[in-house]
């Protein structure tokens, strides 16, 4: 078998770069300026691990926001008021392996794996594995995302404590 790779007028770097700067906005809790990145359709998702291709509509995702759920939920993260993050978890992820796997008109299917490494204090490690699927949108010369589904690679969920940061 072998490999023959899809060009598309986009490259793989200038999506990475984008890619690598929402990580460095999510990673420093620039939560306002990160949601600049998303189209005012955009939506949010993390599936259960053991149903990863479900439907928010009929199964129980573990977070399935709309635009104006994102927004609440940063505005709530963001408040110092939020004991989940007070004081704030130290993030750090690293993004990788990522692939541009379809183009529809000016939206992007956009593969990439991670890891999200999460510190708290009085609290151990908390290290989130797993792949990226995004559907970017062409915006002048950058992207908007206009969905965001973080699947999650751990077999048990509850170890991993609350998702309270946005993975």
């Amino acid at each position: 078998m072998t490999f023959q790779a899809k060009t598309f007028p986009v490259t793989r770097a200038q999506v990475e770069d984008f890619l690598f700067y929402e990580a460095s906005l999510l990673d420093n809790w620039k939560l306002n300026e990160w949601q600049e990145l998303l189209t005012e359709d955009a939506c949010y998702y993390v599936p259960p691990n053991d149903d990863l291709e479900g439907s928010h509509r009929n199964t129980l995702f573990i977070i399935a926001d709309d635009r104006e759920r994102i927004r609440q939920r940063v505005i709530r993260v963001l408040d110092p008021n939020c004991h989940a993050e007070h004081p704030r978890s130290r993030l750090s992820r690293i993004v990788g392996n990522v692939r541009i796997t379809e183009q529809d008109g000016d939206i992007l299917t956009v593969w990439a794996n991670f890891v999200v490494h999460r510190y708290r204090r009085n609290e151990r490690l908390g290290e989130y594995v797993g792949h990226y699927r995004y559907l970017l949108k062409l915006d002048g010369d950058s992207f908007r995302i206009k969905e965001r589904r973080a699947y999650l690679k751990s077999h048990e969920l509850g170890s991993l404590g609350s998702v309270s940061f946005i993975l």
